[in-house]
């Protein structure tokens, strides 16, 4: 099945073994929520990096309020932190509850669900997969909304700033929407406290943290983008890649914040969606040998 991604940058989930439990969970709990595709790993699995994962999902895309995510089951490799969070605004208290309730039951509490002089409804929480969500209420939002989150702690605590400048120059429809800053007493006088900006038109947050939290970016969230050629791919790698920016497999890269992506082009999904498994077989093979993914060669392999 072909499935065409309506957002420019889309959310992957990276699930051990959990994948549609998770996505099947999610869709019951948010409002304009759909399960879009979901592709599974052929039964008769021959490659290693493979092995044990059969009848599990390789590419799920589904819908929460609109919003569109990626998500695969990958294996115990990552595992999600607070890092990469999902802040959700609804519009009541009561909608804002209902949310906290099921979302923090089973898993873990950063930030009691309570009032804070921030927030008149508000509080942080990992669910029972380890997804790291922001629950709040502001009566400022026309409908319940969702939003990527990205902490830069650690080695990369103080970057907030210069990350969303980067990102924003890649990307049109682009631009910083606001910044706070902290103040003195307040963490790292100076750094971004909370920001919010746009990519490609889409709502991102950001905000820099002092604190020692044990934890950091990694592959378990990360940032897919639907490229149109292979001359876009081209670009958002190269640039990306950069500077300190570090390669991986099958169009997977880490920039030099940290932060993990998947620069894909739309004819890999058409290959690998092919009914034809002969074919996409040779896709998935010939994908696996790469690291920026070469649209001719995965062309070439369907053709065998």
């Amino acid at each position: 099945m072909v499935y065409d991604l309506k957002q420019k940058i889309v959310p992957c989930l990276w699930f051990d073994k959990n994948c549609e439990e998770a996505i099947n969970f999610y869709t019951s709990i948010f409002k304009d929520s759909k399960i879009n595709m979901i592709q599974k790993y052929p039964d008769n699995v021959e490659d290693e990096h493979m092995k044990g994962m059969e009848g599990k999902i390789l590419t799920a895309i589904f819908e929460l309020n609109s919003q569109q995510f990626m998500a695969l089951d990958g294996g115990p490799l990552f595992k999600f932190t607070p890092a990469i969070s999902f802040f959700v605004n609804s519009k009541t208290e009561k909608g804002a509850e209902a949310l906290w309730k099921k979302l923090s039951e089973g898993g873990s509490v950063m930030m009691e669900f309570g009032e804070y002089p921030f927030a008149k409804k508000y509080g942080w929480c990992a669910d029972k997969f380890g997804l790291s969500w922001q629950v709040g209420m502001s009566e400022e939002v026309e409908e319940e909304s969702i939003t990527p989150a990205l902490m830069y702690t650690g080695p990369q605590n103080g970057k907030a700033q210069e990350a969303m400048d980067f990102y924003t120059s890649l990307f049109k429809d682009s631009e910083i929407v606001m910044t706070m800053k902290y103040e003195k007493g307040e963490d790292d006088e100076g750094n971004i406290k909370f920001a919010m900006f746009k990519l490609a038109g889409q709502n991102f947050s950001a905000m820099d943290s002092g604190i020692d939290h044990k934890y950091n970016l990694n592959e378990a969230v990360s940032l897919v983008v639907d490229c149109v050629d292979q001359e876009e791919t081209d670009y958002f790698w190269n640039k990306m890649t950069a500077d300190g920016g570090e390669e991986s497999q099958c169009g997977w890269l880490k920039d030099k914040f940290g932060v993990s992506w998947q620069i894909v082009p739309k004819r890999l999904g058409d290959l690998l969606s092919s009914r034809d498994k002969e074919r996409s077989g040779r896709v998935m093979q010939a994908l696996l040998t790469m690291k920026k993914i070469d649209v001719k060669k995965l062309q070439e392999a369907y053709e065998g």
